[in-house]
């Protein structure tokens, strides 16, 4: 697995500030304790001294350090005690000045002694639902939202519109970085193209994955912004890197963008070196593969068509059945 490197170093960031708010607050919290009731400074005092009294004994060990610390500890105990009920009769919880955190399984570190705390790792999901570039979109595009109901006007469209489901269900709940899968998706618009594949990405982060989901117009103004910026190399990818490093890239549309020689160019970069890489990769496109080959270079077509598992999406616009029903309304 492997999170969105800028996203791992963001939710630690706020993690570290979590607990240094935390700590702060608690601080706080006590400070006012102090100033209000006078025999909680005190208590505190003590407690404290208890406790320097307690590491130096057990630090010199000798004939009797043990019951020396044990005692210490009873002693601590009985204070605590003292402390809380001060306080719960002033009107405070006996846990006012205590450090509160979010997660008390991790204390806000974002780890336990098993490894990286439940918490983190669903913030992190969180963060992947926004770095993926669909963000709410994943709300409603999931595979149980999805129905296959509106392709049932022909048995043959039902079929391939089942199998599609099943193919992109599957690949999503299987996907492991280490058995690269790519797939196509061809079909004209109102589908289900883009549905599926939002409902694969957001399966594919919830598993703890780095996902990139563009429109192929998105990605080519990347490339141009970065291409025709300040110091632009070929060798360069710069902030593009992501593009290529990704667990699992999805591109929609592809073929509504401006085609010339600098998009194609870009277009196969991409493929390629993922490809190379073994990296997973989604296309969908509104062309059929008799299109795409006449629009793109044969070098782009071979390896689309060689590498990627192709899906053809049949049936009527769903989004004019929606339009419509909700019309006869």
């Amino acid at each position: 697995m492997g999170y969105n490197s800028e996203n791992v170093k963001r939710i630690k960031a706020l993690y570290e500030d979590k607990f240094r708010v935390a700590s702060m607050e608690a601080d706080a919290r006590k400070r006012e304790l102090w100033e209000k009731i006078p025999e909680v400074r005190e208590l505190d005092t003590a407690i404290a001294d208890i406790g320097l009294k307690a590491v130096y004994s057990s630090i010199g060990g000798g004939e009797g350090a043990v019951a020396i610390v044990k005692a210490l500890k009873e002693q601590s105990l009985e204070l605590q005690a003292e402390r809380e009920k001060l306080l719960t009769s002033k009107g405070y919880p006996a846990d006012y000045s205590a450090v509160h955190y979010e997660c008390e399984k991790c204390l806000d570190s974002g780890y336990t002694d098993e490894g990286m705390c439940e918490c983190m790792k669903r913030a992190l999901i969180l963060a992947g639902y926004e770095s993926s570039g669909l963000g709410k979109l994943m709300q409603t595009q999931t595979f149980e939202a999805f129905s296959l109901d509106y392709y049932r006007s022909k048995p043959e469209n039902y079929e391939k519109m089942k199998h599609n489901f099943d193919t992109l269900k599957n690949f999503a709940e299987n996907f492991s970085s280490s058995s690269p899968v790519n797939l196509a998706l061809f079909g004209g618009t109102g589908l289900g193209k883009t549905h599926l594949s939002t409902a694969a990405a957001k399966t594919v982060i919830d598993k703890g994955y780095d996902v990139l989901y563009v429109t192929a117009v998105g990605m080519l103004s990347d490339f141009e912004k970065e291409r025709f910026g300040v110091g632009y190399s070929d060798t360069d990818v710069g902030s593009l890197a992501r593009y290529y490093d990704c667990d699992l890239l999805i591109v929609d549309d592809i073929g509504t963008e401006v085609s010339n020689q600098f998009t194609v160019s870009v277009i196969y970069n991409v493929i390629n070196t993922r490809l190379a890489k073994k990296k997973s990769t989604v296309i969908s496109t509104n062309l059929t593969p008799a299109e795409l080959r006449q629009r793109y270079w044969d070098r782009i077509a071979s390896r689309i068509f060689g590498e990627y598992t192709p899906l053809l999406f049949e049936g009527v616009d769903v989004r004019m059945q929606k339009l419509k029903a909700k019309s006869s309304k």
